[in-house]
């Protein structure tokens, strides 16, 4: 996941399959429990888990995955996406109720609901959380509440740019347990937004970063050492690489958790966490493709959603492992800087690239091939319609490699044997599989003229220099924060790309192109057709196809593959099964363990 612009655009959001599309559009809302499948809390043991570097606890900075994941078991939101399913359901609200019009949302928050602190949850704390969301300098999430969804706001003029005028924003405490939240205009995908963290509820005050509030302790112990949520577990300690552990809150508005505690032991090498789990120290894990062998799987079942179960091994400690497979809504690809690394060569390298090759050799065929950003479950029309535009229109060779046109296409723009061209490619630390990609593209692209260098980094490190405009080549992944479209391609919506803008979305300066206009005019029908209905949709999914072709054009993305998300967990552990939301957005109160 890469970091988020605050930028002040709209971006409108395709609610997913017809389900989440229903609960978008419903009037009402009952109150539904989401927290539970069997148990009912008070149970023993500690569920052992693998985590990688954390950055935050703070639900409106983070933009990791791993911070993610702790932070979705302490905090909680008015929506929530169960057991990393994508029909989104009710979490803190009680009910809902919806405006005819589709412009007003009022929420009434569960009577029972507590933060850990033990004060109950009340309209007021979310009227605060949503403000720091649309205000705080630390927010990286505000384009959520004040674009995306369009909560209404008042703006003014800061260094010669249109910001947030701080207490504007459309939402208010009606009374303590009812909040009304108003919009500019009907959004289809309002409530799948609001089961992100970034709209969890923290306690009133808890921090002093937004405007009339001195806050009852620092922001960095808030968001490092004492984070309060309304979740099934109470944060209890964050050690900087080492572990995370939460323990049990008792008085949970939904099922309290059966295990006593989560304890997260955070490692980023491959080898450490192979072994880590070999030892039976986690209960539940992910494999690393370095040590991962398709021969020692057995599919026995899959489910309407493609979910696969069945049993991995044996392992080298002589146990056989029970497995969990999922296509969850993500993408992963190669990053261009188009100020830094010209478009013959970005093509060039598309050409080279076979991405079926590199799902089957390098990736072990843990995933699908992608040849747009737009991961297949959510494309317009659906897997069946992504597939068939890739299978006709890609320019590039579809499941194939095609070095004769790498050649053609640098040679035409005049580089050849004596005037090479060279750029350096950047893979996060962590990643030996992206480290092979790299590899495989550096020595595919030397018969194109091309030199590459390959470097590594850490990921803070990758980011960091990717705001700043300082990577050429890079490889990343964008994972949902909500089922649609739009979530993807704002990353490919140019002027959100700017690296000299602050927190750009994404880091390929795309501008100035005639594929990068067609993609500007395509988001801009985006914004222009938000409504909930068929006629709104119809042009939004015309707008996504369009700029998908116009990063084929230009390659600012070359697309390289779909991750099936895979689980393994010994016989001492029974995880619920999470769903295309990914494992990051499962909340494991409903977990026993031995």
């Amino acid at each position: 996941m890469s970091e988020k612009s605050n930028m002040s655009r709209r971006s409108f959001l395709k609610a997913t399959g017809g389900t989440a599309a229903a609960v978008a559009l419903t009037g009402t809302g009952a109150a539904q429990d989401t927290t539970t499948q069997d148990g009912d809390g008070g149970g023993g043991g500690t569920l052992n888990l693998i985590n990688r570097s954390m950055t935050t606890m703070d639900p409106i900075k983070a933009t990791d995955t791993a911070s993610g994941t702790v932070i979705q078991q302490v905090f909680d939101a008015l929506m929530n996406y169960p057991f990393g399913d994508v029909e989104v359901k009710n979490l803190l609200a009680s009910q809902f109720n919806t405006s005819d019009d589709f412009r007003t949302y009022t929420f009434n928050i569960k009577e029972n609901a507590t933060f850990h602190n033990g004060k109950d949850v009340t309209a007021q704390d979310f009227v605060y959380s949503w403000e720091r969301l649309a205000a705080s300098d630390e927010s990286r999430r505000s384009y959520f509440i004040l674009d995306s969804i369009g909560v209404q706001h008042e703006t003014m003029q800061q260094d010669g740019e249109e910001v947030y005028r701080p207490g504007t924003l459309g939402v208010n405490a009606v009374d303590d347990k009812t909040l009304e939240m108003r919009l500019e205009q009907p959004f289809h995908a309002t409530l799948p937004m609001l089961a992100y963290t970034a709209f969890a509820a923290l306690p009133e005050g808890i921090v002093g970063d937004i405007e009339g509030y001195d806050g009852q302790m620092p922001y960095n112990q808030f968001a490092t050492s004492n984070p309060i949520g309304a979740g099934p577990f109470q944060f209890e300690r964050w050690q900087s690489n080492t572990e995370a552990q939460v323990s049990r809150y008792d008085d949970y508005h939904g099922n309290a958790a059966n295990v006593e505690a989560i304890n997260w032991a955070i490692i980023e090498d491959a080898n450490a966490h192979w072994t880590y789990a070999m030892n039976q120290n986690a209960d539940y894990f992910s494999i690393p493709t370095n040590f991962y062998d398709p021969s020692k799987l057995t599919v026995e079942n899959t489910d309407q959603q493609g979910r696969e179960t069945g049993t991995y091994g044996p392992v080298r400690n002589g146990e056989t492992l029970n497995y969990l497979g999922v296509p969850t809504i993500n993408a992963f690809y190669v990053g261009f800087n188009t100020a830094a690394v010209d478009k013959p060569i970005r093509q060039a390298a598309a050409y080279a690239m076979n991405q079926q090759a590199v799902i089957e050799q390098i990736f072990k065929g843990r995933g699908e091939a992608s040849y747009h950003f737009t991961p297949p479950s959510i494309y317009p029309g659906g897997p069946e319609a992504y597939n068939q535009h890739a299978q006709q229109n890609y320019p590039y060779g579809y499941n194939e490699t095609q070095l004769d046109q790498a050649r053609q296409v640098m040679q035409d723009a005049g580089f050849g044997p004596n005037n090479r061209a060279s750029f350096t490619f950047t893979v996060y630390q962590s990643s030996p599989t992206w480290e092979e990609v790299a590899i495989l593209l550096r020595d595919q692209l030397q018969s194109a003229f091309i030199d590459v260098n390959v470097e590594s980094a850490p990921f803070s490190t990758l980011l960091e220099r990717g705001r700043n405009g300082n990577l050429q080549a890079y490889s990343l992944g964008w994972i949902m924060d909500w089922p649609a479209p739009d979530n993807f391609l704002q990353l490919l919506n140019p002027p959100q790309t700017d690296t000299s803008q602050d927190a750009p979305i994404s880091y390929v300066n795309w501008s100035g192109t005639e594929a990068a206009n067609q993609a500007t005019s395509a988001w801009e029908q985006i914004q222009n057709n938000p409504a909930p209905t068929d006629q709104a949709e119809q042009a939004r999914n015309e707008a996504y196809v369009q700029i998908e072709e116009a990063n084929w054009e230009d390659v600012c993305f070359l697309p390289t593959y779909h991750r099936i998300d895979q689980r393994f967990w010994y016989d001492t552990v029974n995880p619920p099964q999470f769903g295309a939301a990914g494992p990051s957005r499962q909340m494991f109160n409903t977990t026993d363990v031995e």
